[in-house]
């Protein structure tokens, strides 16, 4: 499906920003806005080309992701995968895998915690869909992307039940410690709440969304904004709610997000 290029977010989308928004721009550079929020047809043009069997295995992957062992509840209720990237011309080179080390500045949950994820599996990683999604993103990142040259992907699910509701962030309003990130919607079903919300950096919300359209996405600058996400509850009649996210962050290759120190074999 052919889509136009939104390189600066639609009016419609974005409402006017605080001052606060952001920090200055750099002199003689333009000033854009610290997030865009993308209708699902701008991944649907950039899937197009994807063949369809490979479309369905990558969204079926998000059946098959373990629990997260560092939520610390007696109930899983997050599930993830989680690889590295270097971004080429030609498309993405895989990493050594490694544990996902966030500064506890940025996260007061499991910030300085190195965790170590289970690794994306090879068709996910090595298919033309991830590919497609993260190429589209990387030419739509809201503001200079001369230094970006590696990002992470996390593929996750937050369950929730009728008598239990899960977290999509249980570390609260947030930065993720990257240059940008991209947030994906890939199923939401049987789920109430979940709203998506950004704010500038004294803490005052600037944009809200429900994503609902699968392939609805926001991809903002993790240094101008913070973020959360309320919690999952299951919808009335559901025996299960889920909701399925896929967040690409891209960042410069001395990012301190990924521990190399402790790259293991998987």
């Amino acid at each position: 499906m052919p889509t136009t290029p939104m390189t600066t977010p639609d009016p419609a989308v974005v409402p006017p920003l605080p001052a606060s928004a952001g920090r200055a721009a750099p002199a003689g550079a333009p000033e854009t806005a610290p997030f865009a929020h993308f209708p699902s047809d701008v991944l649907r043009g950039a899937l197009d080309g994807v063949p369809p069997q490979a479309l369905e295995s990558f969204l079926d992957s998000w059946n098959d992701l373990p629990a997260d062992e560092y939520l610390g509840t007696e109930r899983p209720y997050r599930f993830r995968r989680y690889g590295r990237f270097r971004l080429l011309d030609e498309g993405l080179e895989p990493l050594p895998h490694g544990t996902f080390l966030q500064d506890r500045t940025v996260n007061s949950f499991v910030g300085g915690v190195p965790r170590l994820f289970a690794p994306l599996h090879d068709t996910v990683a090595a298919g033309p869909a991830l590919r497609a999604v993260v190429q589209a993103f990387r030419d739509r990142l809201p503001g200079p992307r001369h230094t970006v040259d590696t990002c992470g992907v996390h593929q996750i699910r937050v369950v929730a039940l009728p008598d239990a509701e899960g977290d999509p962030a249980p570390e609260g309003i947030h930065q993720d410690g990257h240059s940008y990130v991209a947030q994906v919607l890939i199923r939401r079903e049987g789920v109430e709440g979940a709203q998506s919300r950004l704010y500038d950096l004294d803490r005052r919300e600037i944009h809200r969304a429900l994503l609902s359209d699968p392939l609805e996405s926001i991809v903002l600058d993790d240094r101008r904004v913070l973020h959360d996400v309320s919690p999952i509850t299951a919808a009335r009649g559901a025996a299960v709610g889920v909701r399925d996210m896929l967040l690409v962050d891209f960042f410069a290759s001395f990012d301190s997000s990924f521990d190399s120190t402790k790259e293991v074999a998987l």
